[in-house]
């Protein structure tokens, strides 16, 4: 016990000093932001000294000299254990995990390598999935980073879908990324200061990309983690369709991120897109809603035809207990904007199929912290661990 004075009734008052185990638990609060782990979790807290006189000195340990989120981890340790009765003040030093010390870590989360801090300042990423093809998830994910865009939402279109990447045309940006001082790759800028990355920017125009699980892996690795994402309110993730090797790699490295269900009205898609919600379960990953596409076709004279069937998004999205974030009509101004690299929503906002987009972009904001989280520490990610292996993308040098 000690005893501090209150100046303003100059009466002394016993006052208790916190315990090593209160400073841990506050402790627990504090995030790491591209980990989405506490620094308790992970091992990352080296010391706590509690001083006579109400100070409080932490170590955190960092993956690397040169982290970009020191200052993250600073304010928020000072945050959370000053605000324990009886400290005084908090100081907060740093030192680096050892090599053994970051194997062990590493194991631990099932990855290659640890992150270096390209996703420390983006705050909300969503997996835009689909059960199966042609049912539009590209498009969506294009038009959904626009509206944000447009929204003053800052965002950016990683095209995680390798064997069929659409994303560089849609968006209208196709050339060769630049590396920057820190040989973190510049992603490009499209539309409404789109930030936009693919596989197609490093290939001949149209080639085929021919590669095993493992290749893939390690390429979206490097897209998220080798790529200078800096600070962005959404980072969309355009996925391949099925339940494949993609999905298990994003839970893996991304285990807050939420998944976007894309599906037509047909029974056929509603019943295909239920297994990629059920494969985010798996490797829990949240479920943010679902977006039916070609919703119905309208002709100039105002004749409706369901030409896919009505009413399988709406079911999809009651049977999966989340929302429906909207109902795309057939357009062919969207298809049109798509393979011209115009995002309809910039276009023209006011026709109907921007319009219904516009209202998922608002949902999807509505469904997503605005903020990164510090108060409530994520649960571990439960997904398998990937094999990883093949080649560095051609333009990474490491």
């Amino acid at each position: 016990m000690e005893r501090a004075a209150d100046p303003g009734l100059r009466q002394w008052t016993a006052v208790a000093r916190p315990t090593k185990e209160q400073v841990t638990q506050a402790l627990g609060a504090v995030i790491d932001p591209e980990l989405r782990r506490s620094i308790v979790e992970l091992g990352m807290v080296r010391s706590v000294v509690i001083g006579d006189e109400g100070g409080v000195d932490v170590v955190v340990s960092l993956t690397t000299p040169g982290c970009p989120i020191r200052s993250h981890f600073q304010q928020a340790v000072v945050e959370q254990v000053g605000r324990l009765d009886g400290v005084t003040h908090v100081a907060v030093d740093f030192d680096v995990l050892s090599n053994e010390e970051k194997g062990q870590l590493q194991q631990s989360l099932g990855r290659q390598r640890l992150p270096e801090g390209a996703l420390a300042k983006v705050k909300n990423v969503v997996c835009v999935a689909s059960g199966k093809g042609g049912v539009g998830k590209s498009t969506m994910t294009a038009n959904l980073a626009a509206a944000l865009a447009a929204a003053g939402q800052s965002a950016g279109a990683l095209d995680c879908d390798v064997y069929g990447y659409s994303i560089p045309r849609m968006l209208g940006v196709n050339r060769k990324p630049e590396v920057n001082a820190e040989r973190k790759i510049v992603p490009l800028s499209g539309p409404a200061g789109i930030k936009v990355m693919s596989i197609g920017f490093f290939l001949e125009e149209n080639a085929a990309v021919v590669w095993r699980g493992p290749m893939l892996h390690k390429a979206i690795q490097q897209f998220l983690e080798d790529v200078d994402w800096g600070e962005l309110d959404y980072l969309l993730l355009d996925l391949p369709p099925g339940t494949g090797d993609v999905s298990m790699t994003l839970a893996q490295l991304l285990p807050q991120a939420k998944v976007l269900i894309v599906t037509t009205p047909q029974p056929a898609a509603q019943t295909v897109a239920r297994r990629a919600a059920e494969m985010a379960g798996k490797v829990d990953l949240e479920l943010l809603g679902v977006i039916e596409n070609m919703s119905g076709f309208t002709t100039p004279d105002g004749h409706r035809f369901t030409i896919f069937g009505e009413g399988g998004g709406q079911l999809l999205a009651d049977e999966l207990d989340v929302p429906l974030l909207g109902k795309v009509p057939l357009s062919e101004e969207l298809r049109e904007h798509a393979d011209a690299g115009s995002p309809l929503v910039i276009e023209d906002p006011d026709v109907p199929a921007a319009q219904a987009i516009r209202d998922a972009a608002r949902g999807v904001v509505a469904a997503t912290p605005q903020e990164l989280p510090v108060m409530q520490a994520p649960p571990a990610a439960a997904a398998a661990q990937a094999p990883v292996g093949g080649t560095e993308l051609p333009v990474v040098s490491r």
